[in-house]
């Protein structure tokens, strides 16, 4: 019987190996993959700072040069796809602006997409959750500072809710006056939280529109103090009414409704340093605006209608109009006032015109006023009974005489009498509004007369 020897090939032996140096090499990468899936998982803070920290750093620096940022370690739970960032500074290098929070939290965010893709579109945000706490704003160059405690954003949920916002200046009053030789306006603003509700999330990541539902504000207290013993600045623009705000923003803005609930209002005017400042106020307030929107929406008309206690007395409504497309100055604005003690507005009126009311009862007001083109007109309805004002020495506070006329807010409108009540027809005095204003070259020292 014949024999065959069988020889080996040695193609087939490199084939052989070759397979096995993929095999094990195979197993080998599977391994190191493995174990930082499972590094990722079991310890992915330590994942995170180690190899991207520095890097987003970098990135995020080169992306925005004008600003500093800095941040502490990050911590990432893979269950719940929540990074967490213990703090957060952002400085602008030119020193105008500092920026802190004591945390921040990113949540359902598409990471492995956005990183992929380096977008965040609509698909990779629908399920964000951004929680913001202890927030600090220092305007260095205004010298003011904004504080929020906490910042809730749900794209889910299309809400935004922040707790706590201050917003105040970082100097004194009389340090803040100091600073200018012109007429100056302080504002102290305390809102225990705000409400956003409808919010269009992804447009406003991209940053092509600025829309919602709904704005609540509530128990806001609002405290604002004008020094009167400086002039205006004749060079300074005049401010803009909401019209000409909203068209000279090129993004869509648009919101349904803003509402403040149970809002608080002190203006004050301060005549001279160390002067005690004459206070108006008003508590209870409840505002509610409808129709924000600017050229590139409809409707084209926002309606204000506002509700609140005058010195914790009297109830004043108030119904504003605004066309939102003229570029000219143009609205319409009406109210009312019920019964209250006329001598409650002793405390604006003794340090601001030198005047006292030693009794009066206001039974009523109303007031319906057309601006167009800048130029007021309109009535003015007062009624009172046992009216009795004096002059007062504005250094000492002491009556030195009967005063026959009043300056009120509205202007010199009445000659002043006891009383001012319905005759036998039913008709009242009323005052006649009428004002043209003057060319801005010929704006000058305004003093209140």
């Amino acid at each position: 019987m014949k024999t065959i020897k069988i020889t080996n090939n040695p193609g087939n032996s490199d084939k052989s190996t070759f397979v096995k140096l993929l095999k094990y090499g195979g197993v080998i990468i599977g391994s190191i993959v493995l174990i930082c899936l499972l590094i990722s998982i079991l310890f992915p803070d330590y994942f995170i700072n180690t190899f991207f920290k520095d890097k987003i750093a970098k990135t995020l620096n080169d992306a925005y040069p004008a600003y500093k940022i800095e941040y502490s370690d990050m911590h990432y739970s893979v269950w719940k796809n929540r990074l967490v960032i213990d703090s957060l500074k952002i400085d602008a290098r030119d020193s105008s602006i500092s920026a802190g929070a004591a945390s921040v939290s990113v949540g359902g965010i598409g990471w492995l997409k956005t990183a992929w893709t380096g977008n965040l579109d609509s698909s990779n945000i629908k399920n964000l959750e951004f929680n913001v706490e202890g927030i600090t704003v220092d305007f260095y160059k205004d010298q003011k500072v904004l504080r929020l405690g906490a910042l809730h954003i749900s794209a889910p949920d299309s809400e935004m809710v922040s707790d706590s916002i201050k917003y105040y200046p970082s100097i004194d009053d009389e340090q803040f006056f100091a600073k200018s030789h012109f007429k100056q306006t302080r504002f102290n603003i305390d809102i225990p939280k705000i409400t956003i509700t409808g919010l269009d999330f992804p447009s406003l990541i991209q940053g092509k529109a600025y829309k919602a539902g709904s704005i609540t504000i509530h128990d806001m207290l609002t405290d604002i103090l004008v020094n009167m013993d400086k002039p205006n600045d004749l060079n300074s623009p005049n401010p803009q009414m909401p019209n000409e705000a909203l068209s000279s923003i090129k993004e869509i803005i648009k919101v349904d409704s803003l509402n403040t609930i149970n809002g608080r209002l002190k203006y004050s005017e301060r005549f001279f340093l160390g002067a005690k400042p004459g206070s108006i106020s008003f508590s209870k307030v409840n505002v509610s605006v409808k129709g924000i929107a600017n050229h590139t929406e409809f409707p084209d008309t926002a309606f204000i209608n506002a509700k609140g206690l005058l010195m914790n007395s009297g109830t004043m409504n108030l119904l504003m109009v605004i066309p939102l497309t003229p570029k000219n100055l143009s609205f319409q604005y009406s109210g009312s006032l019920s019964k209250m003690d006329a001598t409650l507005l002793n405390s604006f009126i003794e340090a601001c015109e030198h005047k006292r009311i030693k009794s009066g009862i206001l039974q009523s007001a109303a007031f319906n006023i057309t601006v167009n083109s800048g130029r007021a007109s309109g009535t003015v309805a007062i009624v009172y009974n046992d009216l009795s004002i004096v002059t007062i020495n504005s250094n000492t506070g002491s009556e030195n005489g009967v005063f026959n006329r009043i300056a009120s807010i509205f202007g010199k409108l009445f000659i002043i009498r006891s009383s001012n009540m319905p005759d036998a027809d039913g008709l009242i005095k009323k005052g006649e509004i009428k004002f043209v204003p003057k060319p801005d070259s010929d704006r000058a020292f305004n003093t209140r007369k």
